[in-house]
């Protein structure tokens, strides 16, 4: 089937797909440059939702008196009927641990009310020959603006000080891939058990590739994780060779062996995966994975590829999807979560929670 067959266009879907794509003429206080996600991005509210959008001084997009504006060829501008408003920079930012460790080296807010941390900042499989084309996680180290390793007491420290200071409701924890087998799950465990000391009741959502012991699985929910991510970003093999060389070796049944393990462990809809759109994969065929994913109750956290500076796709030129595939891809998507009565905010922790790096809420998922 072809893009945008007999579909009828929501509006509201096509322009929060655009923005997703094509950002905003805006330099929000609170950015997100470089790490461990296939985005770079502002955080702001459309329509009181969190979003994260590339900063694009050349976006058609601008922002005036708290609208979003279309900009035309005639210099006309068009009202979306979309508001945005940008977060604002948290307090916890100003803070530093004893040792000299700036907070936001620790952990970042993404949206207005997301606190996020990669917890090791390097991957075994970051050499050019295994890396990931979309990731970043050891520039943002190479430039300074985190450290290699956080601590579970420097978590706690800053989880603590994000709840109190910024009304911070819910934390993400990932991790770059390690040696052992556990693949980075063991850290995860002691950082949850510590905030969780800290913070008690603070929802978290840990994410991993799958471990090699799918004990570890249990281990992170006797911890105190209420959600866990195991991103596989593409269910196409030679999608996943091609964008994700060394990660691609993890066969795809071991997947599905942890994903089937976390949703016994955890429960249905309190497990997710992102579905990056625009690597190539067939929209359909991306659709109806994505709908074997929700039959498993994982859900499927469809996302653009937004090709980030430092990145293989940017150094080759790769460029991001077009709006209407995101689109259509996004409709199809949500519209077989609702009828699975699956919605993000249920995960209560986590990328799906948030939203703000999908158009999926939009969508109605």
């Amino acid at each position: 089937m072809s893009v945008g067959t007999n579909t009828t266009v929501d509006v509201r879907i096509m322009t929060r797909a655009e923005l997703a794509l094509h950002g905003v003429a805006l330099e929000p206080p609170v950015r997100r440059p470089d790490g461990a996600g296939p985005s770079d991005d502002g955080h702001v509210l459309v329509d009181g939702a969190n979003a994260a959008l590339p900063t694009n001084p050349d976006s058609p997009y601008s922002v005036r008196d708290g609208k979003v504006w279309l900009g035309e060829e005639t210099g006309h501008f068009k009202d979306t009927g979309l508001t945005l408003t940008a977060v604002r920079r948290p307090k916890f930012y100003d803070l530093t641990t004893a040792d000299g460790v700036g907070y936001e080296q620790i952990a970042r807010l993404h949206g207005a009310d997301v606190l996020a941390t990669t917890v090791v900042q390097t991957c075994i499989r970051y050499a050019e020959s295994d890396r990931c084309r979309f990731c970043t996680i050891e520039e943002s180290l190479r430039s300074g603006a985190t450290v290699a390793a956080k601590t579970p007491a420097q978590l706690a420290e800053v989880a603590e000080a994000a709840v109190r200071l910024d009304g911070v409701k819910q934390m993400v924890m990932t991790t770059g891939t390690t040696t052992g087998p556990d693949r980075g799950a063991r850290t995860l465990v002691r950082s949850v058990r510590a905030v969780l000391a800290a913070v008690p009741g603070l929802p978290i959502q840990v994410q991993c590739e799958p471990p090699g012991d799918l004990a570890w699985i249990r281990a992170l929910h006797d911890a105190g994780a209420t959600a866990i991510g195991i991103h596989v970003e593409s269910l196409d093999d030679e999608v996943r060779r091609r964008w994700m060389p060394g990660k691609s070796t993890v066969p795809l049944a071991d997947y599905e062996a942890a994903w089937d393990e976390a949703v016994r462990v955890f429960g249905p809809n309190r497990v997710s995966t992102y579905l990056l759109v625009g690597l190539g994969e067939d929209p359909d065929e991306l659709i109806a994975g994505a709908s074997r994913l929700i039959d498993r109750g994982v859900y499927p956290f469809v996302v653009p590829f937004r090709p980030m500076g430092g990145t293989l796709a940017a150094r080759d030129g790769v460029r991001a999807p077009d709006a209407e595939l995101l689109r259509y891809v996004t409709e199809g998507v949500a519209a077989r979560l609702r009828a699975a009565g699956m919605s993000g905010a249920d995960q209560k922790a986590g990328c799906a929670a948030c939203g703000a790096c999908s158009v999926l809420r939009t969508a109605g998922g």
